[in-house]
């Protein structure tokens, strides 16, 4: 599909199944924290891995560039943040995916330029091995560090940021806002997704069709789905995430 086919179906796409976003989120002094999903090295460098992109990509910059600007904000007010990390072990597969972000191959590490973030106090990470992070934040004993966070912190909002965003971005957020329905995750009220903060992976339909199992996902396309599917589920989803003056 050429450049101006793939802008027509996005378009097409928006007009049949639109929503309207909830502009924009003001960060308030006390109650807010930042969840980053995913902003690791196989899902973001270039050739890093089996589900890295092969090529520069604009989406998936911008969504760095703004995770490390709020990042930077957040850390800079001692605000709190959750960092889920994708990471698994070589013995233990998770299909329908090819093997990704295993142990030892730096795939599992932030990229290069949120590697600061370790050394943050502010800052908590959480290494997941399946695809939804709130699931993987339930311990055996049925306590969740996810659900501690938000006590400990008493946070309201959660602002959400990451990729993919109609795999682990809308995963966590529907997760989440079941576990809020039943007061699960007190006193959060408000899972908010910041659309320029998010991003998905490109797989074209004349490159899918060339391999074997694989399904078409065009990046625009589904980056719109997820976000559509993740307002369905009661998230807000903002296009701007200022600071209250």
């Amino acid at each position: 599909m050429g450049t101006e086919a793939a802008a027509s179906a996005v378009d097409l796409l928006r007009s049949r199944i639109p929503f309207q976003t909830d502009g924009e989120l003001v960060l308030p002094p006390r109650g807010v924290g930042l969840v980053l999903v995913d902003l690791c090295n196989g899902f973001c460098t270039v050739g890093a891995g089996n589900l890295a992109p092969v090529a520069p990509n604009k989406q998936i910059e911008k969504m760095m560039g703004e995770a490390a600007r709020l990042s930077k904000l957040f850390c800079d007010r001692n605000w709190p943040i959750f960092a889920f990390l994708d990471t698994h072990y070589p013995d233990k597969p998770e299909p329908p995916y090819p093997p990704h972000c295993i142990i030892g191959t730096g795939e599992e590490n932030f990229v290069p330029h949120l590697e600061w973030l370790e050394k943050e106090p502010n800052v908590t990470i959480k290494r997941k091995s399946c695809i939804d992070g709130y699931i993987s934040c339930i311990e055996k004993d049925g306590s969740s560090v996810f659900a501690d966070w938000v006590g400990k912190y008493q946070i309201k909002t959660v602002l959400v940021l990451g990729i993919c965003t109609d795999i682990c971005v809308l995963d966590f957020a529907s997760s989440t806002l079941a576990a809020r329905n039943i007061d699960r995750v007190p006193p959060l009220q408000d899972v908010v997704i910041y659309s320029e903060g998010c991003a998905t992976y490109d797989l074209p339909v004349e490159v899918a069709t060339n391999v074997k199992g694989a399904l078409a996902h065009p990046q625009d396309l589904m980056h719109h789905i997820g976000l559509y599917m993740a307002k369905g589920r009661g998230a807000k989803v903002v296009d701007r995430v200022v600071v209250e003056p």
